[in-house]
């Protein structure tokens, strides 16, 4: 995890990517772009297993909060598809961003129903 943190310019554009990296099964970027404050020693292999088991397909946003070009922090409320033993489920999640050296970095995320 030594390359450079990906400078997305919104933290909504940072989480249309993440989502797209766990489409792809980018476990070095998705790791790379979480907060190094809130990262799990594990992170790489908890993304992983999680890849192993669903695959995402869709993504819905539903709200946005603060994450612009200039602020500091964001917020940014969604729903993710995925397939898992053949049934369609939903993560809907409203998750934190912050600016970290520059870039915006994933923090954590509250999990909503």
């Amino acid at each position: 995890m030594n390359q450079a943190l990906h400078v997305s310019p919104t933290a909504l554009e940072l989480m249309r990517s993440r989502f797209d990296a766990f489409v792809r099964g980018d476990i070095d970027y998705l790791a790379r772009t979480h907060d190094p404050d809130t990262r799990s020693k594990h992170l790489e292999r908890e993304i992983a297993q999680t890849l192993e088991e669903v695959r995402y397909t869709e993504l819905e946003i539903l709200g946005v909060s603060q994450g612009k070009e200039g602020d500091k922090v964001g917020k940014v409320e969604f729903i993710a598809f995925y397939e898992q033993e053949g049934k369609t489920l939903r993560h809907h999640e409203r998750s934190r961003f912050r600016r970290y050296k520059g870039a915006w970095v994933y923090v954590d995320g509250e999990i909503l129903e």
